[in-house]
């Protein structure tokens, strides 16, 4: 039986139920009660970064009208789950790069005309987009002439910096194929701290950018061939989970591809897309509607 936790260390309803109201609204997560523990744990952490010595004294800290704006961010990456590997649901990379691509270079020329444009949504700490952008170069090697740009946004600061630098441990590195990892990984020079860095071309291939889904405009110019936002909506209750996969949608192009997490659906949701494969939706276009 666990150790019942001091009154100082646990949060009272109403700040719980405050902190959950600010993080809905300025993230869109939605945390239950259930929830509560895990976000006393993780705050703890946060607690001694700021040398306060309760979760009441830190929500009198937040809620200081000059001090939100400042510790919000640091809030949101407390609350944020980052779990992702290289290559996982390694199907949705097979599909991308066996259907969706041959698909899209010969609906849109992407690829061929114009860069084949990919965004991850939720990237975390990057695996998924450089996993992206493996697998992608691959294709260039076998397509004469393919080029392709990929987006990756998160936001949460902390991942986003640790994506930037692209530095990974040998264990997080373990999940790419043998011959990936000797061409596209460089290993530190000094062996025994066992950290491995993206290669430069591939690093060059993703972009990466700080995004909010509650932002009023997610600033993208260009509409995406394809959008990987997988094992985020999770968190969102209903009717953000809607708005948010139908601003997705309005995103990618016609016949444009939409992954999701293993178990995250469209059914009953109404939006004009049709199921391509296992967790893959294709975008209708005006004539398949």
């Amino acid at each position: 039986m666990p150790m019942a936790l001091p009154d100082q260390d646990m949060l009272r309803p109403k700040e719980f139920r405050r902190l959950r109201e600010l993080i809905h609204g300025e993230c869109g997560i939605n945390l239950s009660e259930e929830k509560r523990t895990m976000l006393e744990v993780r705050l703890r952490h946060r607690l001694r970064g700021l040398g306060l010595s309760s979760l009441a004294e830190y929500c009198s800290y937040l809620f200081q009208k000059e001090r939100l704006a400042e510790e919000l961010p640091n809030l949101i990456d407390v609350v944020t789950t980052n779990k992702t590997d290289f290559f996982r649901e390694a199907r949705h990379f097979d599909f991308l790069v066996q259907t969706a691509v041959p698909a899209l270079v010969a609906h849109h020329g992407a690829g061929l005309n114009r860069d084949l444009a990919i965004w991850s949504a939720g990237c975390s700490t990057g695996e998924e987009p450089y996993t992206l952008a493996m697998a992608l170069s691959e294709e260039a090697e076998r397509r004469r002439g393919f080029r392709f740009r990929i987006v990756a946004t998160d936001i949460c600061n902390t991942v986003l910096e640790h994506a930037r630098r692209a530095v990974f441990k040998s264990e997080v590195v373990e999940a790419v194929p043998r011959e990936l990892r000797r061409k596209y990984f460089l290993q530190s020079r000094n062996r025994e701290k066992q950290l491995y860095r993206i290669a430069p071309e591939l690093r060059r291939a993703v972009e990466f950018r700080h995004l909010n889904f509650m932002d009023a405009d997610f600033g993208f110019s260009d509409l995406f061939d394809a959008i990987f936002c997988r094992n985020v909506i999770i968190y969102f209750d209903q009717p953000t989970r809607e708005r948010v996969l139908e601003r997705l949608m309005r995103q990618l192009q016609p016949r444009g591809y939409l992954f999701l997490g293993h178990s995250e659906t469209l059914n009953g949701i109404g939006l004009p897309m049709s199921l391509a494969g296992p967790t893959v939706y294709r975008k209708l276009d005006a004539d398949e509607r």
